[in-house]
């Protein structure tokens, strides 16, 4: 009789929310503000929440923002839940914190892979979450590349035609993940994304999935009118009451 299949690897989701207002010109975090029918962070934790086989989705918040986020993202999850976690004073010290949040089911062999998301990039949809996680299970690690024509370089010649750049959502064997955060919490290291931080401390080989310039993140006050163009007819009503700890 043939062994029974395996069983479909399980993921969570970490949405970076613990950023600032200052390029977009607010005052509050961007990520809290309207997009549509709703704030732009709920739109990547409800996508998040509607990828296959996550069992955990982790919103990273500014230290004292907590309640607002809460606030934001009511009436948007269902009966989903998701965990908040208090961000640190970089992007790496709030990845580092989601990650110790996630090491107990890590650890136990509950979460499989782990992928990290700017929750300033509201359009990434469940279509990339899930190409980029079936590729991290692949390969080890995964992130979604596009490319990036009319670029020049400091002399004003032509950049060379290969050049892509880097978006998230980003994603990673769940245990290499934990043990490139640990070492380098041990020495100090900071990396500027997830990537660079598996690159320096394992051999994991990080896959590109091909994505577009419609995965934009919200920087500047004009990218609000071009994401909410983009969203069209994906713009919904009110969802039901949301559960957020």
């Amino acid at each position: 009789m043939p062994d029974p299949s395996p069983a479909a690897p399980s993921s969570a989701i970490v949405i970076l929310g613990a950023g600032s207002g200052s390029r977009v010109g607010a005052e509050l975090n961007k990520v809290l503000l309207p997009l549509g029918d709703r704030p732009v962070l709920a739109w990547s934790v409800t996508t998040a929440l509607a990828v296959p086989g996550v069992r955990r989705v982790v919103v990273v918040v500014r230290p004292g923002e907590a309640e607002a986020v809460s606030a934001a993202l009511a009436g948007h999850l269902g009966d989903a839940e998701v965990l908040l976690v208090e961000g640190g004073g970089s992007r790496h010290a709030s990845e580092w914190n989601a990650v110790r949040a996630l090491a107990p089911e890590i650890e136990a062999g509950e979460v499989d892979v782990v992928a990290v998301h700017d929750g300033a990039r509201p359009l990434a949809d469940p279509a990339l979450f899930a190409a980029v996680l079936a590729a991290a299970v692949e390969h080890g690690g995964a992130l979604p590349v596009v490319r990036l024509p009319g670029l020049v370089t400091t002399d004003l010649a032509p950049a060379p035609g290969d050049l892509a750049g880097v978006q998230t959502p980003q994603a990673f064997t769940a245990r290499w993940l934990l043990a490139a955060y640990t070492a380098a919490a041990a020495e100090g290291f900071e990396a500027t994304d997830t990537a660079g931080c598996l690159a320096r401390y394992t051999d994991v080989r990080i896959a590109a999935v091909p994505s577009s310039a419609r995965n934009l993140k919200v920087t500047f006050a004009e990218d609000l009118p071009v994401a909410t163009a983009l969203l069209g007819p994906a713009l919904l009503g009110p969802a039901p009451e949301s559960a957020a700890r």
